[in-house]
């Protein structure tokens, strides 16, 4: 097991989610149970799944775990060039959500290096 809080990359997963949550503020309305729902939900996966994944007895459901918030990271970051493209948030707000989220996938793979199976 994990203190996840002394995880730099959970860490840096939760700043993201908090990120998105302030950008998503300011989506229409009517996106509040489509895109606004979709990029709140796969940005809170992301650390929660670090999360879940440092918890378990094993490396190797860790290591599980870490794909899975890898595979997120992708999801998330196809919803915020698709925000981008639908004018929801500015080319300067998506180039930083993007290289957070890539920052967070270089992490991850890193991290998986080093867990031994």
């Amino acid at each position: 097991m994990h203190n996840i809080s002394q995880l730099k990359i959970w860490n840096k997963a939760m700043e993201l989610a908090t990120d998105i949550y302030t950008a998503t503020k300011t989506f229409r309305k009517e996106e509040v149970y489509g895109l606004t729902s979709q990029l709140r939900r796969a940005a809170v996966s992301v650390p929660s799944n670090i999360a879940e994944g440092a918890g378990r007895n094993s490396n190797k459901e860790f290591r599980q775990f870490l794909a899975i918030a890898n595979g997120s990271c992708f999801e998330l970051q196809t919803q915020i060039i698709l925000s981008n493209k639908l004018s929801f948030i500015s080319n300067e707000a998506c180039e930083q959500l993007i290289t957070k989220i890539e920052e967070i996938q270089k992490m991850n793979y890193s991290l998986q290096k080093t867990i031994t199976v």
